[in-house]
């Protein structure tokens, strides 16, 4: 009876030990894992001209990773980032993921470029398998290669942008009924992203508008073109009323500062319009021409507009990867589910997760890792009473038009995950 008494007073110790989390806002699921930091490297440009996206994206982590951190997660744990400068190179991405992981840092993050994607994710397959305990995950903010969770998809990596294939679906259903767009000028960057925007484009436009006629075609190197005004002289020649473009950072601010300069009058359709330096080179010229398919738009509502503005007030500079929101997101309620920060019981519990965002009913597929999530379209135009945020330092902002679903921007994977 003694032994049952201490029994029942450890339970009821128990109990009261949850009732206790509960009030402060942890669940106990969480109990083992809270107060503990979790160190994430973030591996991306902060030098060269693309410098601004890197610098604008750090200050997201570190900014989403306070807000998210102790109470803000279901996990309880603090998150904190680091910022590791990649220079855009593949080889120092490597060397920068080694030296974070001399640091004890278990889980990275990049999406800048697709050859430094890669890179990581072989250097940290190879790494995995070499150090068993020592496990590092992969979490994928903006590098939207379809290949990456295809052909090239493995188990240690999860990415939380929509691919360029689901992106290009989406813009070219809308396109589809813009009886406008009748000749398309494609204008991309010369490296695995840009072949795929070209590559989708053609092969989407061809199924839902075999109308329209492809009239031109450019591939730039990345980070490397300073003026764009001999691409826009070839683009006006063309008779092209519309260019499709996956260009980011000054690839894109360049690029429609010298269609403006250039006189070029056509639309433009854009993964990207949102980033870095490219609002305030639209200013007023690009209204109503310019469109941008997105995971996110301003007007997402609750506590991601009032963080959005927050965030704005405090850099002077717009909030526009969501993704981020994405990873503490998922990274907290994995972390809670499988009671540890370890990253292979982490990693388990991030496939197949499901939860609902700022955008909507969210899943972590667990076929290939790739996040399924409904995506936007949106059009640069004059701020006004419905739509009200302003973009960098100009009185204008990306208006939603069109919404697609996650059933809809879902597309098949040919992945075959290899799994430890």
């Amino acid at each position: 009876m003694k032994r049952v008494h201490k029994l029942g007073s450890a339970l009821s110790g128990f109990a009261a030990m949850a009732v206790l989390l509960a009030g402060l806002g942890v669940s106990t699921a969480g109990a083992q894992t809270q107060g503990q930091t979790v160190k994430i490297a973030w591996i991306d440009p902060l030098s060269g001209l693309m410098a601004p996206v890197g610098s604008n994206q750090l200050r997201s982590f570190q900014f989403f990773g306070e807000k998210f951190s102790g109470a803000g997660n279901p996990a309880g744990v603090k998150f904190e980032v680091i910022g590791l400068d990649n220079k855009l190179s593949p080889q120092e991405s490597v060397n920068q993921l080694k030296a974070a992981i001399d640091q004890g840092v278990r889980y990275i993050t990049q999406g800048n470029g697709t050859s430094v994607a890669v890179a990581l994710i072989d250097a940290i397959a190879k790494h995995n398998e070499r150090n068993p305990g020592q496990e590092v995950v992969f979490l994928n903010h903006s590098a939207i290669d379809p290949d990456l969770t295809g052909v090239k998809c493995n188990y240690w990596h999860f990415r939380f942008d929509a691919d360029t294939s689901m992106k290009m679906g989406a813009m070219t259903s809308f396109i589809k009924d813009q009886k406008d767009v009748k000749k398309v000028y494609l204008m991309n960057q010369n490296y695995a992203h840009g072949h795929q925007v070209a590559k989708y484009a053609k092969e989407l436009l061809a199924e839902k508008r075999p109308d329209v006629q492809i009239v031109g075609e450019d591939l730039t190197p990345l980070a490397q073109v300073r003026d764009f005004s001999p691409y826009i002289a070839k683009i006006n020649a063309s008779g092209a009323d519309t260019v499709i473009t996956g260009n980011w950072g000054s690839d894109l601010s360049l690029l429609v500062k010298a269609a403006i300069e250039g006189g070029y009058n056509g639309k433009f359709y854009t993964y990207y319009a949102g980033v870095t330096g490219t609002p305030t080179a639209l200013g007023n010229g690009g209204a109503g021409k310019v469109y941008q398919v997105s995971y996110n738009t301003y007007y997402m509502g609750g506590d991601y507009e009032k963080w959005q503005q927050e965030y704005k007030d405090k850099f002077k500079d717009d909030y526009y990867t969501g993704s981020v929101y994405h990873i503490f997101r998922a990274l907290g309620e994995a972390m809670a589910k499988a009671k540890s920060t370890d990253p292979v019981k982490v990693a388990k519990a991030l496939e197949g997760l499901k939860f609902k965002s700022y955008n909507g009913d969210v899943e972590m597929r667990a076929t290939d890792h790739q996040l399924q999530q409904p995506l936007f379209m949106t059009v640069w135009q004059k701020a006004d009473k419905k739509f009200k945020y302003t973009a960098e330092a100009t009185d204008m902002t990306f208006a939603p038009v069109r919404e697609f679903t996650s059933a809809q921007t879902s597309t098949p994977t040919v992945c075959q995950m290899q799994r430890p």
